[in-house]
């Protein structure tokens, strides 16, 4: 199977600096034992189940480091893999092989984890009208390839940064004197913004916000009585919810359950276990 290549050029910068950080001057283990000559081929098998998500990252790994490397993909990003199943197979010089396979394994273990926790709270939800959302709560410089192993998953991206939605939260709101205050403040500059979401905590905020005119209000920490209200006066004003605070796995359904539109998740990029996978020459 062919890999669809990400040609993002801060993904490729990460690689490089990843790269540099691990080699140094040079791996002198690889360079003191194997023969410059030798190809080989790995195998990529998954150690547990899970959902597969990382391969244009370990790819332009190889890249980076060594054209002659191909991978090869047997699945592709967001699909599943049981337990002891070789999904990828890597053929090349074997100095270059050993050289990158932390790297390209660090990519793919982090990211299908996070694409296996996000398919589990997808799953959970399921039948209700909630969306999974991620959060800015990522590794820093790891943001894009986190956030693409979250659609893998089947969830879906919040913002990329602090530059491309407005999200007015609980210290914003204290530093112009109320909620109603810091939407008009950012509504009064002339700067357009397409979207504008502010975070409320109880139902009062919530009224004015609505009385303040704005897109989305994230329902922050609410208790599921307070949040189903909540979701039912924004419903009926046409003003879109997200329900954030303390979600897990056990509760996210019955979060879901009260009409939210979307429940934002910081675990899917915070708290991911990674996918145990492992890369043996064959």
């Amino acid at each position: 199977m062919q890999i669809k290549k990400t040609r993002n050029n801060s993904i490729k910068t990460l690689i490089k600096m990843a790269l540099a950080e691990d080699l140094g001057s040079g791996d002198i283990t690889t360079d003191s034992i194997v023969d410059r000559k030798k190809v080989v081929t790995a195998e990529f098998r998954a150690k547990e189940d899970g959902i597969i998500a990382g391969f244009p990252m370990a790819q332009m790994v190889f890249e980076v480091l060594d054209k002659k490397v191909k991978l090869s993909a047997k699945v592709s990003d967001g699909h599943k893999v049981k337990k002891g199943q070789v999904f990828a197979t890597i053929t090349g010089p074997a100095h270059s092989v050993l050289k990158g396979e932390r790297l390209a394994l660090n990519f793919l273990q982090r990211m299908s984890g996070i694409a296996t926790l996000t398919s589990k709270y997808v799953e959970a939800v399921k039948g209700t009208n909630a969306k999974i959302l991620d959060t800015r709560k990522t590794t820093p410089l790891w943001r894009k390839a986190e956030k693409q192993a979250v659609l893998a998953g089947g969830g879906e991206n919040h913002r990329f940064g602090l530059y491309d939605a407005v999200l007015i939260k609980d210290n914003h709101i204290k530093f112009a004197g109320g909620i109603d205050f810091a939407i008009a403040k950012v509504k009064s500059k002339k700067k357009k913004v397409s979207f504008v979401e502010v975070e409320a905590k109880n139902l009062e905020e919530v009224r004015k916000a609505i009385e303040a005119g704005i897109d989305r209000i994230l329902l922050d920490n609410m208790n599921l009585h307070d949040l189903k209200e909540a979701v039912k006066i924004c419903k009926k004003y046409h003003v879109s919810t997200e329900a954030s605070g303390n979600v897990s796995l056990d509760n996210v359904r019955k979060i879901a359950q009260t009409g939210a539109n979307f429940i934002s998740v910081g675990a899917l990029t915070h708290s991911a276990k990674a996918l145990d996978i492992s890369l043996k020459i064959v």
